[in-house]
Protein backbone atom coordinates (compact mmCIF):
# COMPACT_ATOMS: atom_id res chain seq x y z
CA UNK A 1 0.00 0.00 0.00
CA UNK A 2 1.18 2.82 -0.87
CA UNK A 3 2.14 6.27 1.81
CA UNK A 4 -0.23 8.28 0.38
CA UNK A 5 -3.27 5.65 0.54
CA UNK A 6 -2.56 4.65 4.03
CA UNK A 7 -2.42 8.28 5.29
CA UNK A 8 -6.10 8.25 3.60
CA UNK A 9 -7.12 5.38 4.95
CA UNK A 10 -6.22 7.05 8.70
CA UNK A 11 -7.87 9.93 7.30
CA UNK A 12 -10.98 8.06 7.35
CA UNK A 13 -10.90 5.96 10.31
CA UNK A 14 -10.47 8.87 12.29
CA UNK A 15 -13.54 11.24 10.60
CA UNK A 16 -15.62 7.81 11.08
CA UNK A 17 -14.78 7.83 14.88
CA UNK A 18 -15.36 11.90 15.10
CA UNK A 19 -18.43 11.47 13.52
CA UNK A 20 -19.68 8.72 16.16
CA UNK A 21 -18.53 10.66 18.61
CA UNK A 22 -20.31 14.01 20.86
CA UNK A 23 -19.46 15.13 24.09
CA UNK A 24 -21.84 17.57 25.88
CA UNK A 25 -19.89 19.22 28.57
CA UNK A 26 -22.63 20.43 31.42
CA UNK A 27 -20.25 22.10 33.75
CA UNK A 28 -17.91 25.15 32.60
CA UNK A 29 -14.14 24.21 32.01
CA UNK A 30 -13.29 25.74 35.28
CA UNK A 31 -15.87 23.78 37.25
CA UNK A 32 -14.74 20.64 35.55
CA UNK A 33 -10.87 21.52 36.58
CA UNK A 34 -11.62 22.84 39.82
CA UNK A 35 -15.02 21.38 41.25
CA UNK A 36 -15.56 23.88 44.25
CA UNK A 37 -13.73 26.61 45.79
CA UNK A 38 -12.24 24.97 48.62
CA UNK A 39 -15.39 25.24 50.54
CA UNK A 40 -16.11 21.58 51.19
CA UNK A 41 -12.07 21.64 52.23
CA UNK A 42 -13.00 24.70 55.50
CA UNK A 43 -16.21 23.17 55.95
CA UNK A 44 -14.96 19.27 56.63
CA UNK A 45 -11.40 20.38 59.03
CA UNK A 46 -13.39 23.09 60.91
CA UNK A 47 -16.03 20.12 62.08
CA UNK A 48 -15.46 18.43 65.21
CA UNK A 49 -14.60 15.09 63.66
CA UNK A 50 -12.62 16.17 60.75
CA UNK A 51 -13.68 14.92 57.08
CA UNK A 52 -12.17 15.66 53.87
CA UNK A 53 -14.77 14.79 49.92
CA UNK A 54 -13.37 11.72 48.52
CA UNK A 55 -13.35 13.86 45.27
CA UNK A 56 -9.76 15.17 46.60
CA UNK A 57 -8.18 11.80 45.68
CA UNK A 58 -8.50 12.36 42.36
CA UNK A 59 -5.45 14.40 41.11
CA UNK A 60 -3.13 12.76 38.49
CA UNK A 61 -1.12 11.10 40.48
CA UNK A 62 -4.53 9.88 42.35
CA UNK A 63 -6.04 7.94 39.45
CA UNK A 64 -3.34 6.75 38.60
CA UNK A 65 -2.55 4.77 41.72
CA UNK A 66 -6.63 3.68 42.02
CA UNK A 67 -5.58 2.02 39.09
CA UNK A 68 -2.74 0.15 40.68
CA UNK A 69 -5.11 -0.87 43.85
CA UNK A 70 -7.49 -2.64 40.87
CA UNK A 71 -5.05 -4.70 40.75
CA UNK A 72 -3.48 -5.48 44.02
CA UNK A 73 -3.84 -9.24 45.00
CA UNK A 74 -5.83 -8.26 48.19
CA UNK A 75 -8.42 -5.73 46.52
CA UNK A 76 -11.04 -8.77 45.55
CA UNK A 77 -13.73 -6.08 43.99
CA UNK A 78 -12.78 -5.65 40.62
CA UNK A 79 -11.78 -8.70 39.50
CA UNK A 80 -14.90 -10.65 40.92
CA UNK A 81 -17.12 -7.61 39.38
CA UNK A 82 -15.28 -8.10 36.17
CA UNK A 83 -15.40 -12.07 36.09
CA UNK A 84 -19.58 -11.97 37.47
CA UNK A 85 -19.68 -9.60 34.07
CA UNK A 86 -17.75 -12.07 32.29
CA UNK A 87 -20.45 -14.94 32.94
CA UNK A 88 -23.65 -12.88 32.95
CA UNK A 89 -23.34 -10.34 30.52
CA UNK A 90 -25.00 -12.43 27.95
CA UNK A 91 -27.71 -12.83 29.72
CA UNK A 92 -28.54 -9.18 30.68
CA UNK A 93 -28.18 -8.28 27.46
CA UNK A 94 -31.02 -11.31 26.26
CA UNK A 95 -33.09 -10.02 28.98
CA UNK A 96 -33.08 -6.47 28.38
CA UNK A 97 -32.94 -6.64 24.52
CA UNK A 98 -31.70 -3.87 22.57
CA UNK A 99 -31.19 -1.14 24.76
CA UNK A 100 -28.66 2.59 25.31
CA UNK A 101 -26.03 1.83 27.79
CA UNK A 102 -25.57 4.62 30.19
CA UNK A 103 -23.03 5.00 32.24
CA UNK A 104 -22.31 6.85 35.73
CA UNK A 105 -18.56 7.28 36.91
CA UNK A 106 -17.51 5.37 33.39
CA UNK A 107 -13.39 6.26 33.65
CA UNK A 108 -11.73 4.63 31.27
CA UNK A 109 -14.72 1.94 30.51
CA UNK A 110 -13.14 -0.74 31.15
CA UNK A 111 -15.84 -3.29 31.93
CA UNK A 112 -18.14 -1.52 29.34
CA UNK A 113 -16.20 -3.74 27.05
CA UNK A 114 -17.85 -6.95 28.40
CA UNK A 115 -21.48 -5.51 28.20
CA UNK A 116 -20.61 -3.81 24.39
CA UNK A 117 -19.77 -7.54 23.31
CA UNK A 118 -22.85 -9.50 24.89
CA UNK A 119 -24.65 -6.27 22.81
CA UNK A 120 -22.81 -6.92 19.63
CA UNK A 121 -22.69 -10.59 19.79
CA UNK A 122 -26.67 -10.58 19.84
CA UNK A 123 -26.48 -8.29 16.93
CA UNK A 124 -28.13 -4.98 18.94
CA UNK A 125 -27.17 -1.50 18.03
CA UNK A 126 -24.37 -0.35 20.21
CA UNK A 127 -25.12 3.30 21.78
CA UNK A 128 -23.49 4.77 24.73
CA UNK A 129 -23.69 7.20 27.36
CA UNK A 130 -20.80 7.57 29.72
CA UNK A 131 -21.38 10.05 32.43
CA UNK A 132 -17.95 11.46 34.03
CA UNK A 133 -17.02 14.94 35.02
CA UNK A 134 -13.43 14.58 33.49
CA UNK A 135 -14.06 15.38 29.97
CA UNK A 136 -10.55 14.57 29.17
CA UNK A 137 -11.07 10.86 30.10
CA UNK A 138 -14.46 10.47 28.29
CA UNK A 139 -12.88 11.76 25.02
CA UNK A 140 -9.84 9.33 25.19
CA UNK A 141 -11.50 6.59 26.62
CA UNK A 142 -14.45 6.92 23.70
CA UNK A 143 -12.36 7.22 20.96
CA UNK A 144 -10.57 4.32 21.94
CA UNK A 145 -13.72 2.14 22.04
CA UNK A 146 -15.17 3.87 19.06
CA UNK A 147 -11.60 2.82 17.14
CA UNK A 148 -12.75 -0.81 18.81
CA UNK A 149 -16.02 -0.99 17.79
CA UNK A 150 -17.41 0.16 14.45
CA UNK A 151 -21.14 0.54 14.84
CA UNK A 152 -20.70 1.95 18.27
CA UNK A 153 -22.17 5.19 18.57
CA UNK A 154 -21.47 7.62 21.64
CA UNK A 155 -22.29 10.81 23.44
CA UNK A 156 -20.77 11.83 26.23
CA UNK A 157 -21.69 14.09 29.04
CA UNK A 158 -19.06 15.30 31.18
CA UNK A 159 -20.56 16.30 34.52
CA UNK A 160 -22.28 15.67 37.46
CA UNK A 161 -24.52 12.67 37.86
CA UNK A 162 -27.43 14.72 38.98
CA UNK A 163 -26.83 17.24 36.13
CA UNK A 164 -26.53 14.82 33.84
CA UNK A 165 -29.28 11.97 34.84
CA UNK A 166 -31.73 15.32 34.49
CA UNK A 167 -30.22 16.07 30.92
CA UNK A 168 -31.12 12.45 29.39
CA UNK A 169 -33.46 12.30 26.22
CA UNK A 170 -35.40 9.89 24.94
CA UNK A 171 -32.82 6.78 23.52
CA UNK A 172 -33.70 6.30 20.17
CA UNK A 173 -33.71 2.57 20.73
CA UNK A 174 -36.32 0.29 22.58
CA UNK A 175 -34.92 1.06 26.04
CA UNK A 176 -31.94 2.21 28.11
CA UNK A 177 -30.06 0.58 31.21
CA UNK A 178 -28.54 3.03 33.55
CA UNK A 179 -25.01 1.32 34.83
CA UNK A 180 -23.70 1.73 37.96
CA UNK A 181 -21.05 -0.54 38.51
CA UNK A 182 -17.49 -0.69 40.67
CA UNK A 183 -19.22 -0.35 43.83
CA UNK A 184 -19.08 3.20 44.25
CA UNK A 185 -22.44 3.31 45.74
CA UNK A 186 -20.83 2.15 48.78
CA UNK A 187 -19.33 5.73 49.07
CA UNK A 188 -23.17 7.66 49.52
CA UNK A 189 -24.59 7.59 53.22
CA UNK A 190 -27.88 6.07 53.56
CA UNK A 191 -29.63 9.25 52.79
CA UNK A 192 -27.63 10.27 49.99
CA UNK A 193 -28.03 6.74 48.51
CA UNK A 194 -31.89 6.88 48.70
CA UNK A 195 -31.50 10.36 46.83
CA UNK A 196 -29.25 8.64 44.43
CA UNK A 197 -32.26 6.29 43.53
CA UNK A 198 -34.58 8.92 43.12
CA UNK A 199 -32.45 10.29 40.85
CA UNK A 200 -32.38 7.14 38.69
CA UNK A 201 -35.74 6.81 38.45
CA UNK A 202 -36.85 10.15 37.44
CA UNK A 203 -33.94 9.60 34.59
CA UNK A 204 -35.83 6.47 33.43
CA UNK A 205 -39.12 5.56 31.49
CA UNK A 206 -40.87 3.03 33.08
CA UNK A 207 -40.07 -0.62 31.79
CA UNK A 208 -36.15 0.67 31.42
CA UNK A 209 -33.51 -0.49 33.45
CA UNK A 210 -30.86 0.03 36.18
CA UNK A 211 -27.57 -2.56 36.47
CA UNK A 212 -25.92 -2.11 39.87
CA UNK A 213 -23.15 -3.49 41.64
CA UNK A 214 -22.46 -4.15 45.07
CA UNK A 215 -19.93 -5.18 47.49
CA UNK A 216 -21.32 -7.19 49.98
CA UNK A 217 -21.08 -7.93 53.85
CA UNK A 218 -18.18 -10.18 54.98
CA UNK A 219 -15.51 -10.69 57.42
CA UNK A 220 -13.06 -7.91 58.25
CA UNK A 221 -10.65 -10.55 57.68
CA UNK A 222 -11.56 -9.93 54.15
CA UNK A 223 -12.57 -6.47 53.85
CA UNK A 224 -9.65 -4.63 55.78
CA UNK A 225 -6.84 -5.99 53.65
CA UNK A 226 -8.71 -4.73 50.54
CA UNK A 227 -8.20 -0.85 51.97
CA UNK A 228 -4.35 -1.70 53.57
CA UNK A 229 -2.41 -3.74 51.17
CA UNK A 230 0.56 -5.23 52.39
CA UNK A 231 2.38 -3.25 49.38
CA UNK A 232 1.16 0.02 50.89
CA UNK A 233 -0.63 1.37 47.57
CA UNK A 234 -3.54 2.09 49.23
CA UNK A 235 -1.73 4.12 52.34
CA UNK A 236 0.10 6.48 49.31
CA UNK A 237 -3.30 7.04 47.61
CA UNK A 238 -4.86 8.45 50.96
CA UNK A 239 -1.84 10.52 51.78
CA UNK A 240 -1.54 11.87 48.32
CA UNK A 241 -5.24 13.87 48.94
CA UNK A 242 -3.25 15.69 51.60
CA UNK A 243 -0.54 16.82 49.11
CA UNK A 244 -3.21 17.70 46.38
CA UNK A 245 -4.15 19.85 48.65
CA UNK A 246 -1.04 21.59 49.48
CA UNK A 247 -0.64 21.91 45.48
CA UNK A 248 -4.42 23.28 44.78
CA UNK A 249 -4.54 25.21 48.31
CA UNK A 250 -1.17 26.39 48.81
CA UNK A 251 -1.35 23.40 52.21
CA UNK A 252 1.62 22.80 54.51
CA UNK A 253 0.09 19.50 54.98
CA UNK A 254 3.21 17.31 56.00
CA UNK A 255 2.56 13.77 55.14
CA UNK A 256 5.46 11.99 57.11
CA UNK A 257 3.03 13.21 60.13
CA UNK A 258 -0.31 11.65 59.45
CA UNK A 259 -0.28 7.81 58.37
CA UNK A 260 -3.13 5.67 56.59
CA UNK A 261 -5.81 3.95 58.84
CA UNK A 262 -8.12 1.72 57.35
CA UNK A 263 -10.65 -0.52 59.59
CA UNK A 264 -14.42 -2.23 59.70
CA UNK A 265 -16.97 -0.53 61.22
CA UNK A 266 -18.70 -3.56 61.93
CA UNK A 267 -22.10 -2.18 63.29
CA UNK A 268 -22.37 0.81 60.17
CA UNK A 269 -20.93 -2.15 57.96
CA UNK A 270 -18.79 0.02 56.39
CA UNK A 271 -15.06 0.57 55.82
CA UNK A 272 -13.98 3.61 56.74
CA UNK A 273 -10.27 5.85 55.92
CA UNK A 274 -8.96 7.77 57.76
CA UNK A 275 -5.50 9.79 57.88
CA UNK A 276 -4.57 10.32 61.60
CA UNK A 277 -2.35 12.63 62.81
CA UNK A 278 1.14 11.65 64.28
CA UNK A 279 1.68 14.58 66.62
CA UNK A 280 -0.08 17.64 67.40
CA UNK A 281 0.55 20.28 64.94
CA UNK A 282 -1.15 23.05 62.42
CA UNK A 283 -1.10 22.94 59.03
CA UNK A 284 -2.20 26.08 57.25
CA UNK A 285 -3.79 26.52 53.55
CA UNK A 286 -2.85 29.88 52.65
CA UNK A 287 -5.43 29.98 49.33
CA UNK A 288 -8.53 29.19 51.91
CA UNK A 289 -6.92 31.51 54.91
CA UNK A 290 -7.34 28.36 56.70
CA UNK A 291 -5.47 26.83 59.91
CA UNK A 292 -6.35 23.56 61.28
CA UNK A 293 -5.19 22.51 64.28
CA UNK A 294 -4.68 18.73 65.08
CA UNK A 295 -4.02 16.58 68.17
CA UNK A 296 -1.85 13.74 68.47
CA UNK A 297 -4.25 10.37 67.10
CA UNK A 298 -6.56 13.19 65.74
CA UNK A 299 -8.51 12.06 62.41
CA UNK A 300 -9.55 12.91 59.54
CA UNK A 301 -12.46 10.49 57.47
CA UNK A 302 -11.59 10.67 53.71
CA UNK A 303 -13.66 7.63 52.66
CA UNK A 304 -16.55 5.11 53.67
CA UNK A 305 -17.12 2.04 51.48
CA UNK A 306 -20.55 0.53 52.91
CA UNK A 307 -21.11 -3.34 52.37
CA UNK A 308 -24.62 -4.58 51.84
CA UNK A 309 -26.84 -7.35 52.96
CA UNK A 310 -28.65 -8.13 49.25
CA UNK A 311 -32.08 -8.43 50.57
CA UNK A 312 -32.27 -5.29 52.69
CA UNK A 313 -30.98 -3.73 48.47
CA UNK A 314 -33.46 -4.52 47.11
CA UNK A 315 -36.12 -3.73 49.51
CA UNK A 316 -34.74 -0.66 49.11
CA UNK A 317 -34.33 -0.41 44.96
CA UNK A 318 -38.23 -1.44 45.27
CA UNK A 319 -39.81 1.13 47.42
CA UNK A 320 -37.99 3.39 45.00
CA UNK A 321 -40.07 1.72 42.17
CA UNK A 322 -37.21 -0.08 40.79
CA UNK A 323 -37.92 -4.00 40.97
CA UNK A 324 -34.88 -6.42 40.91
CA UNK A 325 -35.46 -8.41 38.49
CA UNK A 326 -32.10 -10.90 38.73
CA UNK A 327 -29.43 -10.71 41.14
CA UNK A 328 -25.86 -12.50 40.25
CA UNK A 329 -23.29 -13.06 42.60
CA UNK A 330 -19.57 -15.06 42.99
CA UNK A 331 -20.48 -18.88 44.17
CA UNK A 332 -19.57 -20.12 46.63
CA UNK A 333 -18.00 -16.59 48.16
CA UNK A 334 -20.78 -14.78 47.38
CA UNK A 335 -18.53 -11.17 48.34
CA UNK A 336 -20.08 -9.38 45.22
CA UNK A 337 -23.51 -8.66 44.10
CA UNK A 338 -25.00 -7.56 40.36
CA UNK A 339 -28.67 -6.41 40.38
CA UNK A 340 -30.96 -5.74 37.46
CA UNK A 341 -33.72 -3.78 37.89
CA UNK A 342 -36.38 -2.39 35.99
CA UNK A 343 -38.28 0.73 36.62
CA UNK A 344 -42.07 -0.36 37.53
CA UNK A 345 -45.40 2.52 36.92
Amino acid sequence: MSISKAANRNVTSQNSVFQRLQIQRLLAATQIIAPSTGSDVVKGLTQTSKSLPPCYFYDDRGSELFEQICDLPEYYLTRTETTILQQYAGEIAEITGACELVELGSGSSTKTRILLDAYQQLGYPLHYLPIDVCAGMLESSAKQLLRDYPSLQVCALAGTYELALAKLLPTQLPSRMVCFIGSSLGNLTPSECNVFFSQITEALQVGEYFLLGVDLRKSKQILEPAYSDSQGVTAAFNLNMLEHLNQRFEGNFDTTQFEHWAFYNESEHQIEMHLRSLRSQIVELRALNLKVNFALGETILTEISRKFDLNILKQQLAAQGLSPLHVWTDPPNQWFGLLLCQLQA
